[in-house]
């Protein structure tokens, strides 16, 4: 029994000749391939909370004591004196650093894109 005779393009597909002689795709972009001048702002993820532990530590002095301030003077001022020295802390803290995941925020990313606007048109 002699082998099937199929067509000449059947033949080019299954060898994979039309492959090549087709050229690539040719991909349009929707928008320019340029930068915004803004970023969408995105709610910025609030920091650690601080003087947790001064805190209970007062709380549970005060429900002891019945609420009394005189009695918990001790715990009161060690608890503001760490309030104190975290919003120092934040006041000194570098307005440019990035978070702690290494991303800046929307907000200092629209500051920087503003200094530094996109050329979209050639004089």
């Amino acid at each position: 029994m002699a082998a099937p005779m199929y067509p000449a393009w059947v033949t080019r597909w299954v060898s994979g000749q039309w492959r090549q002689k087709k050229r690539p795709p040719v991909i349009r972009p929707t928008r320019p391939l340029v930068l915004a001048n803004k970023v969408a702002s995105r709610r910025e993820q609030g920091g650690e909370a601080t003087c947790i532990t001064e805190m209970s530590v007062m709380m549970a002095c005060w429900k002891r004591n019945d609420f009394n301030d005189t009695a918990c003077a001790e715990e009161i001022r060690m608890f503001y004196d760490c309030v104190a020295k975290a919003e120092k802390d934040r006041k000194n803290q570098n307005e440019d650093t990035l978070l702690p995941r290494g991303n800046l925020p929307s907000s200092k990313a629209n500051k920087l894109l503003r200094r530094f606007p996109q050329i979209t048109r050639f004089v």
